[in-house]
């Protein structure tokens, strides 16, 4: 297999994995996930260590916003080998909230995924928001 189609396989999960964010199935998201996953999110705490722990962060991320769920992936980049793949992003996400407001922001996405025997999964993942240094404040208002 080439890294074209490697880089095409983590593509495609990706694409299903973005489905699985716009529903909020959580069992459908965490999918792709290694069960020894670090992570760095942009909201919450500073890591994320291991499957359940991702998982529950995930849940309370989709329980959040009680309304419908704003997911996009941009300028999403994919470069594999025959173990290793690494794939980055802008993502446009949001949600709505209790008075049917839909909150989006930008975030940088990036991902590291290992392929094993049971196929490619995330083993890194890190969204981030950039901020301003003099002031503390997240740019929520940037765009691409």
């Amino acid at each position: 297999m080439t890294n074209n189609q490697h880089a095409q396989q983590i593509t495609d999960l990706l694409t299903d994995w973005v489905r699985a964010v716009r529903a909020k199935d959580v069992s459908a998201i965490t999918q792709i996930y290694h069960h020894d996953i670090i992570a760095f999110d942009a909201i919450g705490q500073l890591q994320f260590t291991g499957l359940n722990d991702y998982r529950a962060h995930w849940q309370r991320c989709m329980e959040f916003c009680s309304g419908a769920s704003f997911f996009e992936m941009h300028q999403l980049q994919v470069k594999a080998n025959d173990q290793l793949a690494f794939a980055h992003s802008l993502t446009y996400c949001g949600g709505s909230n209790d008075k049917g407001e839909l909150q989006k922001c930008w975030l940088r996405a990036t991902q590291c995924w290992q392929k094993g025997t049971d196929g490619w999964k995330v083993v890194h993942e890190h969204f981030s928001m950039p901020f301003d240094m003099q002031t503390g404040a997240i740019l929520t208002d940037l765009t691409p």
